[in-house]
């Protein structure tokens, strides 16, 4: 991919997200909270894995 590809794709994605943002705000912070439980959880589970195996 060229350089100027990647600078067009990544305006693009930045438009896109912050019209949603603006449109739409209650279920974009909805979005963001789903994706920090999905953090929030898999690092909960690898800190559990991590200390039963050092147990």
């Amino acid at each position: 991919m060229s350089a100027n590809t990647k600078k067009i794709l990544t305006v693009a994605v930045v438009a896109l997200v912050l019209f949603f943002l603006i449109t739409k705000p209650t279920e974009s912070a909805h979005v963001v909270q789903n994706a920090l439980g999905w953090l929030r959880n898999g690092a909960e589970a690898i800190l559990t894995f991590v200390r039963d195996l050092f147990a």
